[in-house]
């Protein structure tokens, strides 16, 4: 990958928690500047821990980065408060949405602007996140509750907008979602990484969709990057076909099919 431009860089980390149980085990991976990156894999690879080491939300679980560095545009950032990465442009949209269920969509997007303090920015940033989700406009007054998973979901990154923020992790945002909706979702990622020039990275079990609208990928297996590459060389690659898209040679198998050592042995050689 090329090391101009690179907005965030992953060192190496390790990641414990509750002081015994090691979850991440020397992850490296680094994100250019205006670029869509993918972290894939199956459930508990490691995705969602990667992306909370990167926000620093793990104390939250009893998690800690023990070895390793997270740098931010050439800051070290591992130390800092998630208060802190906000105000650096660093916004992470959780796993499961995670809205205000009592409160109305245009409420809780306004929960993403607290680190704004004019009045006409936050104005403006509320009217770009309904240009970009009008379906969110027509249900601004809707408490959240009563609202359906998409719209949620657009609501989670709408409110992740609010913020302005240069850099958004985006964790499993196809989960629970109709095909239909997560082209939509994607659709419009994309268009906030184009035109608003909003670097994501996202944690998806969706392999295909991910690759589909991603610049660059990497494949977590059981704490560690197995194979990284562009979104289209790992689309194209055999092994990405047989064990994450289901299109390889033979019977369809999945990762669960192969014992560990064999798999290891196909991905490192």
């Amino acid at each position: 990958m090329d090391s101009k431009n690179i907005v965030l860089n992953v060192n190496g980390i390790e990641v414990i928690y509750n002081h015994v149980i090691l979850v991440l085990k020397g992850v490296s991976l680094s994100v250019p500047e205006g670029s869509i990156v993918a972290i894939l894999g199956g459930n508990g690879a490691g995705k969602t821990t990667t992306l909370r080491a990167i926000s620093n939300l793990l104390k939250a679980e009893r998690g800690e980065v023990t070895k390793g560095s997270i740098d931010l545009r050439g800051e070290r950032i591992d130390n800092l408060s998630p208060s802190d990465l906000v105000k650096r442009g660093v916004v992470q949209v959780m796993e499961g949405r995670h809205c205000f269920a009592h409160l109305t969509i245009e409420e809780n997007l306004m929960t993403g602007s607290y680190t704004r303090k004019s009045k006409g920015e936050i104005a403006a940033n509320l009217e770009k996140v309904y240009n970009y989700f009008p379906r969110l406009k027509t249900r601004r007054t809707s408490q959240a509750a009563y609202t359906s998973g998409g719209e949620q979901q657009m609501c989670a990154i709408g409110r992740a907008i609010m913020a302005n923020p240069s850099l958004v992790l985006l964790d499993e945002p196809s989960m629970g979602l109709a095909p239909q909706i997560v082209e939509e979702v994607f659709n419009i990622v994309q268009d906030l990484n184009k035109k608003e020039k909003v670097t994501f990275v996202l944690a998806e079990q969706n392999t295909n969709m991910a690759l589909k609208y991603s610049d660059y990928g990497y494949i977590m297996e059981s704490g560690r990057i197995v194979m990284d590459g562009t979104a289209s060389d790992l689309a194209s690659n055999e092994d990405v076909k047989e064990f994450y898209l289901g299109v390889g040679g033979g019977e369809r198998k999945s990762f669960k099919d192969v014992k560990s050592y064999k798999r290891r042995k196909r991905w490192l050689a």
